[in-house]
């Protein structure tokens, strides 16, 4: 069970690694300030619903450490954890802002870490 547990893991990461190297997207963000952001936990579902609509996989876990400002090349790391505790990095990258909505790159890592144990 643990075999098929860690492949359907390993299947899945190679899915979104292959899959989802580049992914544009956007959310609109309530604007607090002049530069719109776009909160951790929000960040992370969309980059998640994302990766799943992109892969046909189903949605990942996604943590983002981080809001995401409004501002054309800004960046920030997220992390995507399989069910065996394997992860794969991603990066997302803001590609433009309309007013409060933040339009986004997701590129995810060509290769994932392993568990640590």
């Amino acid at each position: 069970m643990t075999a098929t547990r860690l492949s359907a893991a390993t299947s899945i990461l190679s899915a979104i690694a292959t899959s989802a190297l580049l992914v544009g997207c956007s959310a609109s963000v309530d604007v607090g300030t002049s530069t719109p952001k776009l909160s951790a936990d929000k960040l992370a579902t969309t980059v998640s619903e994302k990766l799943a609509a992109t892969t046909g996989q189903p949605e990942p876990k996604i943590t983002c450490p981080e809001d995401l400002t409004g501002k054309v090349g800004t960046t920030t790391r997220c992390t995507l954890t399989a069910d065996d505790g394997s992860t794969l990095g991603v990066t997302v990258t803001v590609s433009s802002v309309k007013g409060e909505e933040i339009n986004f790159d997701i590129k995810a890592d060509e290769t994932a870490s392993p568990a640590s144990n």
